[in-house]
């Protein structure tokens, strides 16, 4: 047999513990996925628009701000915008009643250890996006050292999940409670795609994939779709929205 120094340790039968915030959010996790009825609506979307608001004023925006503006901004800025037009989707189960929330406070899904979090940008449906980047980049921050507050990440009323950054094509995320949807985010990459009544039938774009999870108790399918529909107009004219 092996020396004793050699030997691995007896198995005690744990797994690793969990912290607070991990023990946390495996509760609400799966809470809403057990009890909150989930539907999901996926469309593409050609960033292309995107793109060239990040070049057009992404310089101005670091001179000013000194911060980055990145594309969760953007999508932030435009998701904002597009619930003030659809308050159903901004609304909230409360109880065995819906609740219209007055104001858009958008929640951004941020990863600490041993959990994710859902930090709050405020004012983003009416923001500077210079000032949505810098509100981005403070929670980022304080998440990474755990220095996010009780008022970082309550009340956000619908959630954006970008896990672009991490390659990721597509995804569903879990929606947060008693929020009525979350918006997944999968990386934008050159596509080929078909292009009608241009010269040449087919062009590579700049494609991402949005998927809309949405509690079925607040909003149908008919408006999730309407939603993302809108959602993906706005990125399509990204520079008329947020000009």
């Amino acid at each position: 047999p092996a020396p004793a120094a050699a030997r691995p340790a007896p198995s005690t039968g744990l797994g690793e513990p969990l912290s607070s915030i991990g023990r946390l959010m495996a509760e609400r996790t799966t809470q809403s996925w057990t009890t909150v009825p989930h539907f999901f609506v996926t469309r593409e979307v050609d960033g292309t628009a995107l793109v060239a608001l990040r070049e057009k004023i992404g310089a101005k925006v670091e001179k000013n701000k000194g911060v980055k503006l990145t594309y969760t901004d953007l999508l932030t800025a435009i998701v904002a915008r597009v619930l003030k037009q659809h308050p159903r989707m901004n609304a909230s189960w409360i109880g065995n009643s819906i609740k219209a929330n007055p104001d858009v406070k958008m929640g951004l899904a941020m990863a600490v250890n041993d959990g994710v979090v859902v930090a709050v940008v405020n004012r983003a449906d009416a923001g500077d996006l210079g000032d949505i980047a810098t509100q981005r980049r403070d929670l980022t921050e304080r998440a990474r050292t755990n220095k996010l507050t009780p008022a970082d990440i309550s009340g956000a009323t619908f959630t954006i999940s970008n896990l672009g950054m991490y390659h990721v094509d597509q995804f569903t995320a879990i929606i947060v409670p008693p929020q009525a949807g979350i918006l997944a985010v999968g990386a934008m990459t050159d596509r080929v795609v078909p292009m009608p009544g241009a010269l040449i039938p087919v062009g590579v774009k700049p494609m991402l994939t949005l998927t809309l999870s949405c509690d079925h108790r607040v909003v149908d399918g008919a408006r999730g779709a309407a939603f993302l529909h809108d959602v993906v107009e706005a990125i399509q004219q990204a520079g008329k929205i947020l000009a």
